[in-house]
């Protein structure tokens, strides 16, 4: 009698223990699919971090400053956005307000990456952090963000970015002019190849395409940063299409 009642009192935690395992192996496969899917871009990502590095420092913002910002703001178009105010002569102010309407499009993007962070407050804050434009991408499925894909893409990513920044920041006379590498082609070609992969339905088109019309129509009109914001609506729009079988 009570070596049943111990048998019956372990199973529980025997469950539990196998469901723990199953959920943490699973997290660390999801990690490592995200990580290598990442992987491809780590060079373009390396280079444009380099490239950031160069500017930075012929900006005045000397060695330490642009790798801590790379650690905290870790954003590529804000941090160009803040580099080409300072560098013009232009006021701290002036390169805080262009990074934070360039970083407006976040806000969406956390509002999607929310529901699949996990424990404090923050532990949430520092996962966030890995949320970019790529990371969140390669995290997508059916809708829906998987956090160890994020985690393990934005490891990659964050990694490269701060590795090209202090490149760029000791060894930018070695490198050049960061504009001779052709680097403002790389990210448009790379954000398109993202895109790409997302198109796998009719709503996901239409938003794409009207986003994309958005953008390009208020981008002669309106400050840099809120044409991408404003294209979100393109998400709205595509709401209003059907779902078709198969779409």
């Amino acid at each position: 009698m009570e070596a049943g009642t111990i048998i019956s009192d372990r199973a529980p935690h025997a469950r539990d223990d196998r469901r723990e395992a199953q959920q943490e192996t699973r997290a660390r496969r999801s990690f490592v699919a995200g990580a290598r899917a990442a992987a491809p871009l780590a060079i373009a990502v390396v280079a444009f971090g380099a490239s950031f590095g160069v500017l930075a420092r012929d900006a005045g913002m000397g060695v330490a400053a642009p790798i801590v910002m790379s650690l905290t703001t870790f954003a590529g178009s804000a941090q160009f956005a803040v580099v080409s105010v300072l560098g013009s002569g232009g006021a701290v102010a002036a390169a805080i307000v262009a990074a934070v309407l360039l970083n407006l499009r976040y806000l969406a993007i956390g509002v999607s990456v929310a529901p699949a962070l996990r424990g404090s407050a923050p532990r949430r804050v520092t996962e966030a952090q890995l949320a970019v434009d790529e990371s969140w991408a390669v995290a997508q499925r059916d809708g829906r963000v998987d956090r160890g894909r994020l985690l393990g893409a934005g490891t990659v990513l964050m990694a490269s970015w701060i590795a090209g920044t202090v490149a760029g920041v000791l060894a930018g006379s070695a490198l050049g002019d960061p504009a001779d590498y052709g680097l403002d082609a790389m990210f448009p070609a790379l954000f398109l190849a993202l895109l790409v992969g997302q198109l796998d339905g009719r709503r996901a088109r239409v938003s794409a395409l009207a986003g994309g019309l958005i953008a390009l129509a208020l981008t002669p009109v309106l400050p840099p940063g809120l044409p991408v914001v404003a294209a979100t609506l393109g998400a709205g729009i595509a709401l209003t299409v059907r779902r078709r079988a198969g779409a």
